[in-house]
Parts: C-alpha cells; sequence; structure tokens
C-alpha cells in the first residue's frame, strides 16, 4: 500500500464484516422440502464450512489459531476461527488450540476457531414451512480482524462459494489507532461503498443498493438476484415436465419470496 500511515504502536482499529446469503429453492411435496433440506446440510455441513473460512483467512493474510465447529440437528451447522495476523512461535501458542490442523478436528463433533486479536464465524440456518412451497437456505459469515488485515478482500471468494440469490454485507471499522504524532486514526484505508470490493461482473448479475453512515464508519450493502432461471429453482424437478401456467406461477412465488427477504419486511 502506497502512503502507508506511520503509527505508534500497535493497529487498535476493528474491522468487522458480516456477511449474510439466502439461496431460495421450490421443493412443492413434504418429501421434496425435507430432501431439500438433507441436501443443503450436507453440501454445507461444518467440515466443508471449515475449509471455506480457512480459505478466508488465508485469503486475507491472516493465520488460523484454533477451530471449532459443530453440526446439529435437525439441521444447520457452525464453525469458529480465532486467527493471527502474524504467524506466531509454537511456544507462544495455548496447548489447546489445534493450529488449524484439520485431522485433530476428525473425532470432535464440534468446530470452533479463533484467532489472535480477530476471529471467523459462520453459521447455517436451513428452514421450510409446510404450508409453503418455497425452502430457503441461510448462511450467516462474521470475520472480524484487529491489526492492518482487511477482511473485504474475502468477499468475492466468500460470494463464489455459495449459490446466492440475496446477499446483505454490513462492514464496520470501530475504535481509533494513533500516528506517531499523537493524532487519532479512525479509518486506515479508503472506501466508499463495499460495492468496490465486488467483481464487476459478479455484480452484473444483482440488483445493488447501498445505506453508508460514513461519519460512522458503517456500510451496507443489499444485492438481489436479477435472472430467476426457473431451472436452478426447481429441486428433483425438470423445468419442460410443467406446464407453461405452473412455471409462471412458480417463478412469480420465486420472485416474491426474494423481494421480501430483500426488503425485509412481508409485502404480499
Amino acid at each position: 500500500m502506497e502512503n502507508k500511515i506511520k503509527l505508534y504502536g500497535f493497529n487498535n482499529l476493528t474491522k468487522t464484516l458480516s456477511f449474510n446469503i439466502y439461496d431460495v429453492c421450490y421443493a412443492k411435496s413434504e418429501r421434496e422440502q425435507k430432501d431439500y433440506i438433507e441436501y443443503i446440510d450436507e453440501q454445507y455441513n461444518s467440515e466443508r464450512l471449515t475449509g471455506i473460512l480457512c480459505k478466508v483467512t488465508e485469503s486475507i493474510g491472516a493465520h488460523v489459531l484454533n477451530i471449532s465447529k459443530q453440526d446439529y440437528d435437525p439441521q444447520g451447522a457452525s464453525v469458529t476461527l480465532l486467527i493471527s495476523e502474524e504467524a506466531l512461535p509454537i511456544n507462544l501458542i495455548d496447548k489447546s488450540c489445534n493450529q488449524g490442523q484439520l485431522a485433530m478436528l476428525k473425532s470432535r463433533e464440534t468446530v470452533v476457531a479463533h484467532l489472535d486479536k480477530s476471529h471467523v464465524t459462520v453459521h447455517t440456518y436451513p428452514e421450510y414451512h409446510r404450508d409453503s412451497a418455497i425452502a430457503t437456505f441461510r448462511v450467516d459469515i462474521d470475520v472480524s480482524t484487529c491489526g492492518k488485515v482487511s477482511p473485504l478482500s474475502a468477499l468475492d471468494y466468500l460470494i463464489g462459494s455459495f449459490d446466492s440469490d440475496i446477499i446483505t454485507i454490513d462492514y464496520r471499522v470501530r475504535g481509533f489507532t494513533r500516528e506517531c504524532d499523537g493524532k487519532k486514526v479512525f479509518l486506515d484505508h479508503k472506501i466508499t461503498s463495499i460495492q468496490d470490493y465486488i467483481d464487476d461482473l459478479t455484480l452484473t448479475k444483482y440488483d445493488a443498493i447501498d445505506m453508508n453512515v460514513y461519519q460512522s464508519n458503517i456500510f451496507h450493502t443489499k444485492m438481489l438476484i436479477k435472472d430467476i432461471i426457473l431451472q436452478n429453482y426447481l429441486f428433483n424437478t425438470d423445468v419442460y415436465e410443467l406446464p407453461p401456467k405452473q412455471r409462471l406461477s412458480i417463478t412469480k412465488k420465486l420472485s416474491q419470496e426474494m423481494i421480501e427477504i430483500f426488503s425485509g419486511m412481508n409485502i404480499y
């Protein structure tokens, strides 16, 4: 980075990225709905999520100290990583930490990862309602770093790791650090929008809006998929097996579901 700020002591700024995605599916029968939930539960179990978070940690230039994970009954999973900005000497790492060695986790049903001054967490929420033909899968990921590393560099990888119909992203920088002359620094990098950190090709697939509070270093972006290709939303059903009117009706239901989630309110 050019023109780096010369700081006095450690960079105390806390940068937190909250990444929330929704995947929507049409599953008409109760059997199809349960099969979809089981499919999602298997696709995004704690082991796979652990791999995603380890890749996130690597992409932001941090190091894993400890991992904790858990698969839940009837569905869902959680993973937490404790990470450090710099690699720590082995003698300084708490002996209870697994240091990111996944082999140590195979005998455990839960996993949490911790970072030095930082952490990465993920939780999944598959759900459906018996009176609706729409099933929804939600993933919440939080990446919190303290120091020079920023979680924004992991955004493209996170978006690409999930099938996302709706994406909600929050980024906040808290606290302050000091320059050598004592002047406080409340933001150590340029940012006008979270969208600046998302690949242009990805952005063309979504309608995106920003709601930012610049004076508080709070940034918020919501994204809604533009095109609904019906086959991508049918679980164990071929689109050509359905009559045109039913295809139109299903597409309308999917669109309504997405718009309500995107808007954060019941509209229809």
